[in-house]
């Protein structure tokens, strides 16, 4: 009976053992999944801020002004636009321009 009890809690110990490795696991491959989809979601931020600001130079030097640049389609908007300056974004970034760097939240 002592044999057989020990075998269980043996079989039982390494079952639980088991689960832990597996939750463990899936915690690492949930955060790597995470920090794979804020990787995807910062470059694809950078391509549309990219081709917006082509955009926007566009307009400035055809008109001397970024204001009334039409941003439809490239997925950010213009937030705010004079002669010499604007701000874009988008649901998770901001741009201020010409020449600033993207930066997470609103302008």
């Amino acid at each position: 009976m002592a044999r057989a009890f020990g075998t269980v809690l043996l079989l039982l110990t390494l079952v639980v053992i088991a689960w832990m490795m597996t939750v463990q696991q899936s915690s690492s491959s949930r955060k790597q999944q995470t920090q794979e989809v804020d990787q995807a979601q910062a470059t694809a931020n950078g391509v549309a801020f990219e081709q917006a600001q082509a955009q926007l130079e566009q307009q400035h030097a055809l008109n001397g002004t970024y204001a009334g640049t039409s941003l439809a389609g490239f997925g950010v908007t213009l937030v705010r636009a004079d002669a010499s300056t604007y701000c874009i974004q988008n649901a998770g970034a901001h741009l201020p321009g010409p020449g600033g760097a993207a930066a997470t939240g609103p302008c």
